[in-house]
């Protein structure tokens, strides 16, 4: 029998960071060093793209079938695979940072501009984000900086297991200690630090850069929080929620399958992108069932009509906006 390319399971990428841990382990991954911050679950930026582990394209990478199988997803346009899925352990606070939006990032970093969301996986009691600022001009958000009025400046949002956060480029954010997350971003590598806690990177000896003036370039003054509009429905004893959507995000969709039973879908989109979170079942699709379980994360090409979900399975799911 042929061998087929409706589904695509991918092989993560790890990346060491300052403020990471091993709380990654519990979704059944090795990893490579004791700061891993951040699983690369689904990526076909150049700083870390997945290799494919079924299929005609086994052994090759997303970011290379981008290239030479378009129509795996649907010719959908662009240079690169346009999403990051990423799982990030914050066992100590990310730098407080903003993203650029395309047109700057395409002139100044050679990239994609960056928007992007959260679901919070779990987050330690008493947990919270940095989501925001309080400055009301350019001005008075750059003397305030330069001073190093953090505590005045920054907004603080707490947030607990479940919650879901949007994040637009220009938004001044940092997950902070004791949050583990799934971030659905623009398939970007582009961050620019306000703020670092004047921590030293204890594998080179220095603090880690800043990038000030791009960030007051890029930062959204007043801050003006953007809600997701979340919304729900239910099949049989399974929920999906639609945690963001088309008119708000218009670079993703972004689900939260919760499933207890069986569910069927039929492809709207593209291609669709999941990650499972916790718990075990099965994928059927074009004619193959496939056993899930906790950690795995896999793509949805164009090729696959339709797909059932079934056992218990929480699961985050994406698609890229519509084109006009």
């Amino acid at each position: 029998m042929a061998q087929k390319n409706d589904v695509l399971f991918l092989k993560p990428v790890f990346k060491e960071k300052i403020w990471g841990g091993q709380k990654l382990a519990q979704f059944g991954y090795q990893l490579p060093a004791d700061d891993i911050g951040e699983c690369w679950a689904i990526s076909g930026h150049p700083h870390g793209t997945n290799v494919i582990k079924n299929g005609t394209h086994a052994g090759e990478t997303l970011a290379q079938i981008w290239q030479t199988d378009r129509s795996l997803f649907g010719n959908y346009p662009g240079e690169r695979f346009p999403l990051l899925t990423k799982i990030l352990d914050a066992e100590a606070s990310l730098s407080v940072q903003v993203h650029p939006d395309d047109a700057y990032a395409k002139v100044n970093a050679h990239d994609l501009g960056k928007t992007e969301c959260w679901y919070i996986i779990d987050a330690d009691p008493g947990a919270y984000l940095i989501f925001g600022h309080h400055a009301q001009t350019k001005a008075e958000f750059e003397a305030m900086v330069k001073a190093g009025q953090w505590d005045q400046l920054l907004r603080k949002q707490p947030v607990k297991t479940g919650d879901f956060v949007y994040v637009p480029s220009g938004t001044v954010h940092a997950l902070n200690k004791g949050i583990m997350a799934l971030e659905t971003q623009q398939s970007s590598d582009t961050t620019y630090r306000l703020y670092d806690y004047d921590r030293v990177d204890a594998k080179t000896g220095q603090k880690r850069a800043l990038h000030l003036n791009d960030a007051f370039n890029v930062t959204q003054i007043p801050f003006a929080p953007v809600a997701a509009n979340t919304t729900e429905t239910t099949r049989g004893a399974s929920k999906l929620i639609t945690l963001v959507s088309a008119p708000v995000s218009k670079y993703f969709n972004v689900y939260h399958w919760q499933i207890k039973d069986t569910v069927n879908f039929e492809k709207h989109y593209p291609f669709t992108l999941v990650s499972v979170l916790h718990g075990t079942g099965t994928l059927t699709v074009g004619g193959q069932t496939y056993q899930l379980k906790t950690g795995q994360h896999f793509l949805l090409t164009a090729e696959a009509s339709s797909w059932q979900l079934s056992g218990n399975l929480d699961c985050i799911a994406s698609v890229p906006g519509k084109l006009n």
